[in-house]
């Protein structure tokens, strides 16, 4: 967004976007779009008459987990570029399972053979990922395909955008990038900023640098926001008038332990807590583990609120875990 946001043409069509997590060596996504918002996770992006792709690299991972929990957890699809049979493949692929990423394509370089993994990906959701060859322009061409047959339908009249970059702007004022994650959202909408009790009128729309007057589920947006500065936001905030949405900082849940986890988890462990956005730590108070310790029943408390719709997935983190930091999944009531 620059400061000519709000002086350009105001479309009213829809504009399909493709989300694509790049689990690959830094920088490797520099080949399939321009680059653009770069962080802890770094975007890219390619376009095609109205099809958007967005690239997500997770740059500061394997130092950090978060970054490639974010990634993951905006992906549509996945591309596993694999060099080598490690820890950080091991776990790229239990984090793209917790949270169900169903679609993607694998590499593999340094002649590693298909019989070699395969036996590792089984019964996990990269066991229906095609593997391919490694074609920079083959690969833009089948994902902005993709992108093209996503279908875009009117969401309900409410809509949830997890904030992942925010900045004042010259001219312009406090801006956000996001997701649109539930539902619709609209130009002129007020919408509360959860968890906080801000609210933020939403001056304008962009998407991929063209402005909008609305945006629906999967879009990649840039929002121009009145009533709340910059300062006042974090990351994982939710632009949200949904009345649904839930704010809590104790939570009871099912979850499903990944297969690699050793041990039962116990009463005192400080986990992180990853849903949208939010990346959260929290102690576990309370673990029935019924007849199997690797489906417990679990009682966290939050350092802050995690805001979630109803029935939510989140993943569960272990970051003193050593080279298996990714626990499993939670079901959120």
């Amino acid at each position: 967004m620059s400061g000519s946001v709000i002086s350009r043409p105001v479309l009213a069509g829809g504009m399909p976007n493709l989300t694509v997590a790049v689990i690959a060596p830094p920088g490797y996504a520099k080949d399939l779009g321009k680059k653009g918002t770069a962080s802890d996770i770094t975007l890219y992006d390619i376009r095609r008459d109205d099809a958007t792709v967005s690239f997500i690299e997770p740059t500061k991972y394997p130092e950090r987990l978060a970054p490639l929990f974010y990634t993951c957890s905006l992906a549509d699809v996945a591309l596993v570029v694999v060099e080598e049979i490690d820890a950080q493949f091991g776990e790229s692929a239990l984090m793209l399972d917790v949270l169900g990423v169903r679609r993607g394509y694998i590499i593999l370089k340094n002649y590693i053979p298909l019989e070699k993994v395969a036996p590792l990906i089984k019964g996990t959701v990269l066991e229906s990922y095609q593997f391919v060859e490694e074609d920079f322009a083959a690969l833009r061409e089948t994902f902005l395909d993709m992108a093209e047959k996503t279908k875009q339908t009117p969401g309900s009249k409410n809509g949830s955008v997890p904030i992942d970059h925010f900045f004042n702007v010259k001219g312009v004022g406090t801006v956000v990038l996001g997701h649109v994650a539930r539902g619709e959202i609209h130009r002129h909408d007020e919408l509360p900023v959860l968890p906080s009790k801000g609210v933020a009128l939403v001056r304008s729309i962009q998407k991929h640098d063209d402005d909008f007057v609305s945006a629906n589920e999967g879009d990649r947006v840039g929002l121009a926001l009145k009533g709340i500065d910059a300062e006042e936001l974090d990351r994982g905030f939710v632009l949200s008038n949904d009345d649904e949405m839930k704010c809590e900082s104790r939570i009871m849940g099912q979850a499903s332990l990944v297969r690699f986890w050793p041990s039962p988890l116990k009463e005192g462990m400080v986990v992180h807590l990853g849903h949208w956005m939010q990346f959260i730590p929290a102690r576990v108070v309370a673990v029935d583990n019924g007849t199997d310790w690797r489906k417990p029943r679990l009682e966290l408390v939050l350092e802050k609120e995690m805001v979630h719709p109803p029935l939510s997935r989140a993943v569960l983190c272990y970051l003193d875990g050593g080279k298996l930091r990714v626990v499993g999944g939670v079901d959120v009531p």
